[in-house]
């Protein structure tokens, strides 16, 4: 597969389409993640932003279009890759329903998440060589590394079944962190908590770019979130794409204000007139 036209860019995605049934889930759908941003879809309610989440991470195929990945040492289309093999790539990914071992420890399930680094084979492992303890001490140290990271030390040996919905959020972005990806897909990481988590979240989302150097694509609906840590945001309304740029320059555009409060003349109707008082209810 031929290197993106620039350099910068980590993932390419273009002319994407999927259809199921008669429904076109997603159309025509192009855009650019660079290396170091905080790249964001948003939109209302079956804009298609999940699906493409989907398209990237080979739940779906697309119908038409290619997904250009840059690796390190080589470039692929992602639509022509298996499902298994995008994290290996260097693609993580949380999901907006938490996907956790409830039964196993924290600890346990950030080991989970770094099977996908596995340096050893079947039978080595079985017979517990020198080279498979070398590995397991290296993965017990980059997961307690990501624990320190994300401040999880007070719940490490805990169950995730214990756990408060808030923390497992945090869990699930440590798990993802522990295979070490380039691009970190969160789907609606503000989902389910309060103000203070997603400020939180805000907080680790900055510090995953700055701190780790990983890309971040982001499906999110709560904008506050959205204004505070993306670089560019895309906006998308019934599969198709509506905006792109700033988050100032994304939520300012006519074709986002009717997506989400409809169209610009029912959004002025609703603006009282300065100066003008409300209406007093009769008595």
């Amino acid at each position: 597969m031929s290197r993106p036209a620039n350099s910068d860019v980590l993932l390419a995605a273009r002319n994407l389409s999927v259809r199921f049934g008669g429904v076109l889930a997603v159309n025509d759908v192009s855009f650019d993640v660079r290396r170091g941003e905080v790249f964001t879809l948003i939109g209302p309610n079956g804009a298609g932003k999940t699906t493409v989440f989907n398209l990237i991470s080979r739940i779906y195929t697309p119908t038409t279009g290619t997904i250009a990945w840059s690796g390190p040492d080589r470039h692929v289309d992602l639509t022509q890759q298996a499902p298994h093999q995008v994290a290996g790539l260097g693609i993580a990914r949380t999901f907006q329903n938490i996907e956790l071992f409830e039964h196993a420890s924290v600890l346990h399930n950030l080991l989970i998440g770094r099977h996908i680094r596995r340096e050893t084979g079947l039978w080595a492992d079985m017979l517990f060589t020198s080279r498979v303890r070398a590995a397991e001490v290296r993965a017990r140290t980059k997961a307690e590394e990501i624990i320190e990271f994300l401040d999880l030390q007070h719940y490490r040996d805990t169950l995730v079944a214990g756990l408060p919905y808030g923390v497992r959020k945090v869990v699930e972005l440590a798990r993802a962190l522990c295979t070490e990806p380039r691009l970190l897909l969160l789907d609606e990481p503000s989902s389910g908590l309060n103000v203070e988590e997603t400020e939180d979240m805000a907080f680790w989302i900055q510090d995953i770019q700055q701190d780790l150097g990983i890309s971040v694509l982001m499906v999110e609906h709560d904008m506050s979130l959205v204004s505070k840590v993306s670089d560019r945001v895309l906006a998308m309304n019934q599969g198709e794409v509506v905006a792109l740029g700033t988050p100032q320059e994304v939520q300012a555009h006519p074709g986002v204000i009717e997506a989400y409060l409809g169209s610009i003349d029912e959004v002025a109707s609703l603006r009282r007139p300065a100066g003008s008082a409300p209406a007093r209810s009769a008595t």
